[in-house]
């Protein structure tokens, strides 16, 4: 199968390279295989769960619109990857990935990918995700514009420019606010024109799953960040914090469905998404044992109870209409 070049816009991986700090390498895998790598599947549920219960309250509301709801896929699935791809680059060219990683193989790092190649692919997927932008503003009007330039120009500064957010303690604020608020209402307003109640309440423990999926990679990254200068709040407040954090999101993100519905905000079956307790409770469980590279699977298990967790708020959302 044919691997990366070095030097060509897609890799600089079949022979040994030393990028950023890493090892020398000689790697055999396909180019294909190293994109996927880079786009990090596992947090892929930080993007697609924002659209799904989105697009479900839309449909609750009776403002379900398919289109608009496939082009925010499209923009948030990219969003995603771009800023997947952003941290790959800049983590390495800063030093906090390093060969000490305690995480999955980052490309630049590892040498799978030239930082240049990165760096294109960066554009090229924030170029991908502003295209669903356009067609989205093409319907729903500026405000469309406003929130991706925001969108892409926050996913650039999670780890990138003069004040990175990620390296200042205030990573977990981004991942919330647009990955929770900003996507679910989003996902809303392109279809019904409108932002309701609804949605702002039930974009909330959206947010917070996501934000517990980077709690985890801070608090398995802590001992690393430490000596690269990355200041996330598991470095700040101590990896004790970073676990009651986690605790604290996950089981906010369980009790607000419960909440609205109790006090007659949202409808009855929204209260479905307990059903995802037991999956949330093993993960709370495995931050307060695991450590190190057995945190891996948590992050990967923390995704899979944010998308548990969505596809029971919207079930709940398509059964009440």
């Amino acid at each position: 199968m044919r691997t990366w070049k070095s030097g060509s816009p897609t890799s600089a991986a079949s022979r040994g390279v030393r990028d950023a700090g890493g090892p020398s390498v000689k790697p055999s895998l396909p180019a294909w295989k190293v994109w996927v790598l880079a786009a990090r599947p596992r947090t892929l549920p930080a993007a697609l769960v924002p659209v799904l219960v989105g697009t479900a309250i839309a449909f609750h509301e009776g403002h379900l619109a398919w289109l608009p709801a496939l082009l925010a896929l499209w923009g948030a699935t990219w969003l995603q990857i771009g800023t997947n791809f952003a941290n790959d680059y800049f983590d390495a060219r800063k030093g906090a990935d390093t060969t000490d990683r305690l995480g999955p193989t980052r490309v630049t790092q590892a040498g799978l990918a030239s930082p240049r190649a990165v760096l294109v692919a960066t554009g090229l997927a924030f170029g991908m995700a502003a295209l669903g932008g356009a067609g989205l503003a093409w319907l729903s009007g500026w405000p469309v514009v406003v929130v991706g330039i925001l969108s892409i120009l926050s996913g650039i500064a999670y780890t990138g420019g003069p004040f990175p957010l990620g390296y200042n303690g205030l990573g977990d604020l981004f991942v919330f606010l647009f990955f929770g608020l900003v996507a679910v209402t989003g996902t809303v307003y392109v279809q019904a024109h409108a932002i309701s109640p609804l949605a702002w309440t039930l974009a909330v423990p959206v947010g917070l799953l996501a934000t517990a999926i980077i709690v985890v990679n801070n608090l398995r990254d802590a001992p690393t960040d430490v000596r690269a200068g990355k200041r996330t709040l598991a470095v700040r407040f101590g990896e004790r914090f970073a676990r009651i954090e986690y605790t604290a999101l996950v089981a906010a993100a369980l009790i607000v469905p419960y909440a609205l519905t109790w006090m007659g905000k949202a409808p009855p079956m929204v209260s479905l998404s307990l059903l995802a307790t037991p999956l949330a409770l093993r993960e709370i469980r495995s931050v307060w044992t695991d450590t190190g590279r057995a945190l891996n699977r948590t992050l990967g298990a923390t995704g899979q109870v944010l998308l548990v967790h969505g596809v029971l708020v919207a079930l709940g959302l398509v059964i009440s209409r």
